[in-house]
């Protein structure tokens, strides 16, 4: 599948638009990685626990766009696009969501 932020594919013609793809999860903190992070925000840095957390969410969150898009029989999905949002406090949302297209059969 590809996966494209731009409208088109260089070198690709699309002839149908399947509509939306999306894919999305919530992801909670762990309380042991919030204790970490509390002495972290002491020294300063990059908190890794929740690198990793949003890294784990955001590849979640595009696998379910993409199983969508091949539900709807695309070859690739174009203006894609990611969002997040607090859901409460400790758990986050991410969206990924993008136009489900297909190619010229040449």
């Amino acid at each position: 599948m590809l996966i494209a932020t731009t409208s088109d594919i260089a070198g690709r013609r699309i002839t149908e638009t399947l509509g939306l793809a999306r894919g999305s999860t919530v992801r909670a903190k762990h309380l042991g990685t919030d204790i970490v992070a509390n002495l972290k925000s002491l020294v300063g840095g990059e908190i890794g626990g929740y690198s990793s957390l949003m890294a784990g969410a955001r590849e979640q969150a595009l696998d379910r766009m993409i199983a969508d898009a091949q539900r709807l029989g695309a070859d690739a999905i174009v203006c894609v696009r990611m969002e997040t949002s607090a859901i409460k406090g400790g758990a986050s949302e991410i969206v990924a969501y993008g136009t489900a297209v297909r190619f010229d059969a040449a």
